[in-house]
């Protein structure tokens, strides 16, 4: 079972889409989290261990104190990824397979991880603004993936504030009014409790909701984080044992038609920008036919 497990993890995490390779990774640290605080709880005082608090709280979630943030430049990224709660941890990924899907088919696979690194990013620098306007309001540490999926969640409705989500017992509500219920209720709740999280959840989803405006006047917030992948990807292409790099020479010396190079080529191309999950039957088809020759 684990060994069918391990082999379904790496396939998705090879051939997924960015969506799927998200709620994996935040899933694995979130299993990891539990582990720890599972065998190095203290069972007779009922509370978490020294070495938990010292790794998760100390090491891993990020500071409201913008210089204790500084001397743990790691936790900027690591705070995204990381969940203590189950609730916590399924909402925030609902949430980012609902949206990320929808924004990924209206602007390219390609810009997922951008908005989701940089909406929770921003969102740590917007709390901990906060924080010292407010010290005594905004909570000392901020951890979850909830910054970057807001600013997933503002990026797809100001796309298309028109599109529409099916709700149970609902029905169908159009994007841009579920981002102004989210705006209204994490307004709402900042000034109820995890007053700095809420401040965090706000300030990327108005990177989501900028980094779309930004791109519609022809300036990309993300281009430059989207062209450091893209040379990475070059990079591996070149390598020979890549078969990627070589297919049209590969099915060339197999007496592959124009035809089927050019379908192969554009199949590969709708996997980098869609995923392989968009794939139709016939397609798969077609490549797998493409991948014996």
């Amino acid at each position: 079972m684990f060994d069918s497990i391990r082999d379904d993890v790496k396939y998705y995490m090879k051939a997924g889409n960015m969506v799927t390779k998200l709620i994996m990774v935040n899933c694995m640290v979130f299993i990891f989290v539990v582990l720890v605080k599972v065998f190095t709880r203290d069972w007779q005082a009922g509370q978490d261990g020294y070495i938990y608090e010292w790794l998760v709280h100390e090491n891993l979630a990020i500071s409201s104190n913008i210089k204790e943030a500084l001397f743990h430049p790691w936790t900027f990224i690591t705070h995204m990824f990381l969940h203590e709660g189950p609730w916590h941890l399924l909402w925030n990924m609902l949430w980012l397979f609902w949206m990320g899907r929808i924004l990924g088919d209206l602007i390219g696979d390609r810009k997922i991880l951008p908005t989701y690194i940089l909406g929770g990013l921003f969102g740590a620098v917007f709390m901990m603004l906060m924080g010292m306007l407010l010290p005594n309001v905004v909570g000392d540490r901020g951890l979850g993936a909830s910054a970057a999926v807001s600013a997933i969640i503002l990026a797809a409705a100001t796309t298309a504030p028109n599109s529409e989500m099916r709700f149970l017992f609902i029905g169908n509500i159009r994007l841009k009014y579920i981002a102004l219920v989210f705006i209204v209720l994490e307004l709402l709740y900042s000034t109820v409790s995890n007053t700095g999280g809420h401040f965090a959840h706000l300030g990327g989803a108005f990177f989501g909701w900028f980094s779309i405006v930004s791109l519609r006047r022809g300036n990309s917030l993300t281009a430059w984080f989207e062209n450091l992948f893209d040379r990475k990807k070059k990079t591996r292409t070149r390598n020979p044992k890549m078969k990627v790099a070589h297919r049209s020479k590969l099915l060339d010396s197999s007496g592959a038609s124009k035809k089927e190079l050019t379908d192969v080529d554009k199949i590969l191309e709708k996997i980098k920008s869609s995923g392989i999950d968009s794939l139709s039957k016939e397609e798969k088809r077609i490549l797998d036919q493409a991948s014996k020759k």
